[in-house]
């Protein structure tokens, strides 16, 4: 499909665009870490014996996700020495990356967290920092496969990003459950470090799958780049080759953002972006958690959190992208946020109502079905905002804001839930009350951003309707 054609399309007809599916599998390969360093380290600690506390600070590791923009600069501009050659710039940091997450489940498959806690949760920030690493590169390539003037099929790809990565974190999280179970089952004590090792595989498969996806040249970008750095050199106050390339390679597509908004919109932008997830994220991190205390089986919460999940997330991220297209990134961000809030509070019913399968299975799917219209449309939303001469950097700075509001204070999720003495269901309705202040920002925002503009436009003038 054209982009001029794509350009005219703001319907369902944008998912059976080819590169569609390249997107689909770089969010696939953008996922999987998170079923390693999230439901598989959660669950073997909890069945190891650790506290709800330990595994809540444990989540700490998930907090480089929060500050891998400040080295997205380098995953920018350097180049692998050979790899870059063969497969291209961002295919070579993102099978560097998988390297190390193979060789991590390696080694915890010869560890037990309860006699090497710290080597599990050294290993586990190794997994998480090569994980935070790839995703730089992995959006960015993402979004390049996509012209910044076609604003409908940003959307639709950011729906089938999201849709990838909750198949990537969903459907890897239910093959690991699984075969913990299994391997429980055939009586192995080790049986999540067999687990592991069965993992292994998927990333092969996943590698073989990333060298298939085709990626544009990255001269203009890197020529752009360079006009910076000399305009820095040869300007009223130059600066040496080694400064202009760190303040070009570094700063620049800091400031390009607030040049783009303006101080105070920009702050308010960020301000959204920070607060936006934390309701979620404090639930997300204790789920696993509070459905094992509530007494469902690793099966049942393989079928009911993770497959079942998955096929909502899938269908309904698909219709939050169409619905991103139709209304805008804005409103969709607005009424999913207002949809978070309202299924968390399901969750407060379900603990106060104790085990129940149908209470639980409707639960996930109302939680599924917020979660994925808001992330779409988060993820449109920050796409929109990037300046494509720093994709990789600004996407990952915006989007580290929005983790770092969710990893750092989710992190003491285990300890809110232990400071109300186990009380799931008002620990679930607190984490409603936490979307309240974004949705409030978002509505003073809402006539106020501006994205990229369209070709036969003046630049930064375009504001969604």
């Amino acid at each position: 499909m054209s982009n001029a054609a794509s350009e005219g399309k703001r319907d369902f007809s944008l998912y059976f665009d080819r590169r569609m599916l390249r997107i689909l599998m770089l969010g696939i390969i953008s996922g999987f870490p998170w079923v390693l360093i999230g439901t598989a380290l959660t669950l073997w600690l909890k069945e190891d014996g650790l506290s709800r506390s330990t595994i809540g600070w444990a989540g700490l590791i998930f907090g480089v996700y929060a500050v891998n923009w400040m080295w997205a600069p380098l995953v920018d501009r350097i180049r692998i020495p050979v790899l870059t050659n063969l497969i291209g710039h961002r295919k070579s940091w993102i099978l560097s990356m998988q390297l190390l997450i193979l060789l991590s489940l390696i080694i915890w498959s010869v560890v037990n967290p309860v006699d090497n806690l710290k080597m599990v949760i050294f290993i586990g920030l190794i997994i998480a920092i090569s994980s935070a690493t790839q995703d730089i590169t992995i959006d960015a390539l993402r979004i390049e496969q996509i012209d910044e003037h076609e604003s409908a099929s940003m959307a639709a790809g950011a729906a089938v990003a999201v849709a990838g990565w909750w198949s990537g974190y969903k459907l890897g999280g239910m093959i690991a459950l699984f075969a913990a179970d299994y391997f429980q089952a055939q009586g192995f004590d080790n049986y999540w470090q067999m687990a592991f090792i069965f993992l292994c595989g998927l990333i092969v498969l996943f590698n073989i799958a990333l060298l298939m996806i085709p990626e544009a040249s990255s001269v203009e970008r890197q020529q752009r780049q360079l006009e910076d750095q000399q305009r820095l050199s040869s300007g009223a106050v130059s600066l040496p080759s080694v400064a202009s390339w760190f303040v070009s390679t570094v700063l620049s597509p800091m400031t390009s953002f607030f040049r783009k908004n303006g101080l105070s919109i920009g702050i308010a932008i960020l301000s959204f972006i920070f607060l936006f997830k934390i309701g979620e994220a404090f639930m997300g991190k204790m789920s696993v958690v509070f459905y094992k205390e509530l007494g469902f089986t690793k099966s049942q919460i393989a079928i009911y959190s993770k497959t079942l999940g998955w096929i909502t997330t899938v269908v309904f991220t698909l219709v939050g992208g169409w619905f991103a297209m139709k209304a805008g990134s804005l409103k969709a961000l607005f009424w999913a946020g207002v949809a978070m809030a309202a299924t968390n509070i399901m969750f407060s019913v379900l603990a106060w109502s104790g085990k129940s399968e149908a209470l639980f299975a409707l639960a996930v799917v109302m939680d599924d079905i917020a979660a994925a219209f808001a992330t779409v449309a988060f993820v449109a939303f920050i796409s929109r905002l990037v300046d494509r001469t720093y994709t990789a950097t600004q996407y990952a700075l915006l989007a580290s804001i929005g983790t770092l509001g969710r990893t750092l204070l989710a992190s003491s999720s285990g300890a809110l839930v232990d400071g109300l003495d186990g009380d799931w269901g008002l620990f679930f309705i607190i984490t409603a009350i936490m979307v309240i202040p974004s949705l409030i920002l978002l509505w003073f925002l809402k006539d106020k951003i501006n994205f990229v503009a369209k070709k036969d436009e003046p630049a930064n003038v375009v504001a969604e309707t």
